[in-house]
């Protein structure tokens, strides 16, 4: 089945060719033919299944080849990297139509995303605190929307943004085309569909035979200590085959270690996460697609707009708090149809959450291996060639052991000729004025000694 099958115009099938994407995945076959219909759509799949283009070829679709000027669609995500993810997207299938297509988020300046506005776009993606904002300075009007899209909206309810969302509904005619997405559907979600959705049709995007971890993902759970995952880590980031990697953490400050870490080991890292400003975070992410650095450290809510299908590796650095937060790790790999390797690691303490989570999900790995840096089956597992350790051998000497290694090796035993010191400094005189220090042969320092004035004469 192709996408003009599923009732896609010509032009934007045709801008889908260029980008490679030439057959649709299963939830875009069920949804796209209801959405162009007119029916909203509870649409429910797992991450990484092409949920995007499954609302957002027929939202293009219903504005037309050259839309007036306005916004008449709205796609409200919870994330800024999401929304700029979902905006891109939406530029490409629309690259052959008028169409404009806005991203607005926090941590950006106004002016762009208010031009941007003013300037007609007919599309926007945002996150809800922006949004309203916009609204509330009278910037934005949503009040002509014909199309409204909520994505990710299991992870709105978590970040508690389901009032702004109400508030957000609010500012939209009662007469519109509204689609949800998520990858669960816990019950405040199903709550506000029936409250702001006109008898949805609730698609479902997965085998019934397949258990709710995703087949085409090996998972590996290991029981490692935390003073030594960051070589486990190192060894894995050599195993054969492995391409562009994601490793979670639990928090900030963790990302930014980890991140410092590996740079000093030699691997290509970036991070996204909360402490970072918006401008860093983006660098970050195109770095990554780019695969200029195929490392990207990241905290759960910052991943939430990571779409990149070929990642290979996911390594969970701390346990996820729940099943929910495992799938939403582990399905940045095993995408498009492609494998994945999952790796999570599990603190002592932390046994009894992955008892619950093994539960939850019917992974079959009630007891996860006790695990070193030196165990055979970490080599095994990962297919890393034996005696493979975690640090590469062009990694350079960071600066401050450099300097140390210089300050023990130089210092002044023998190796001052000439006056000058080790690093071709100019030797510190050992004789100073008046009021200063002096220096003694072994480097340390003296207290001033005074030359007592030879008192002059006395005058007749």
């Amino acid at each position: 089945m192709s996408f003009s099958d599923l009732g896609i115009e010509p032009d934007m099938v045709e801008a889908l060719l260029q980008e490679g994407i030439e057959t649709p995945f299963p939830i875009q076959e069920q949804t796209i033919p209801v959405a162009l219909s007119g029916q909203d759509i509870i649409g429910q799949a797992r991450t990484g299944t092409g949920k995007t283009l499954g609302f957002g070829l027929p939202l293009l679709q219903k504005l037309g080849v050259d839309p007036a000027p306005g916004v008449k669609a709205l796609v409200v995500v919870p994330t800024r990297e999401l929304a700029i993810q979902v905006a891109e997207d939406l530029e490409v299938a629309s690259s052959k139509r008028q169409t404009q297509v806005a991203a607005i988020y926090g941590g950006k300046a106004y002016e762009g995303q208010i031009e941007q506005i003013d300037a007609g776009a007919q599309v926007i993606v945002g996150t809800p605190g922006r949004l309203l904002d916009l609204i509330s300075q009278r910037k934005l009007s949503i009040k002509d929307v014909e199309v409204m899209v909520l994505d990710e909206a299991d992870k709105m309810l978590d970040l508690g943004f389901l009032p702004d969302v109400e508030r957000l509904f609010s500012h939209t005619p009662a007469l519109r085309h509204t689609m949800l997405f998520s990858a669960t559907m816990p019950g405040p979600v199903l709550t506000l569909a029936r409250r702001f959705m006109t008898k949805p049709l609730h698609i479902r995007a997965h085998d019934p035979e397949e258990t709710l971890a995703q087949a085409n993902i090996k998972h590996f759970v290991y029981r490692a200590h935390q003073l030594d995952k960051d070589e486990i880590i190192g060894r894995i980031l050599q195993a054969e085959g492995r391409g562009k990697t994601i490793i979670f953490t639990r928090t900030k400050r963790g990302a930014a270690r980890l991140v410092e870490e590996l740079t000093d080991r030699g691997f290509p890292a970036a991070a996204v996460h909360g402490d970072l400003s918006q401008d860093a975070r983006e660098r970050a992410m195109v770095a990554f697609r780019a695969g200029k650095k195929d490392i990207l450290i990241a905290t759960d809510v910052a991943a939430r707009g990571v779409d990149v299908d070929d990642v290979t590796h996911v390594i969970n650095h701390t346990i996820p708090e729940d099943e929910k937060a495992y799938l939403h790790r582990v399905g940045r790999t095993g995408r498009a149809n492609k494998t994945g390797i999952a790796v999570t690691f599990v603190d002592w303490d932390d046994l009894h959450k992955w008892a619950l989570i093994n539960r939850a999900l019917e992974m079959g790995i009630p007891e996860p291996q006790e695990t070193y840096s030196s165990s055979d089956h970490l080599f095994t597992d990962m297919n890393i060639t034996p005696g493979t350790k975690g640090r590469l051998t062009a990694t350079p000497i960071p600066n401050r052991e450099k300097r140390a290694g210089e300050s023990r090796s130089g210092g002044n035993r023998g190796g001052n000729r000439g006056g000058q010191s080790a690093g071709n400094q100019p030797a510190r005189a050992t004789n100073t004025t008046s009021g200063s220090s002096q220096t003694a042969s072994d480097g340390s320092s003296r207290p001033p000694r005074h030359r007592r004035r030879k008192s002059s004469p006395p005058q007749s």
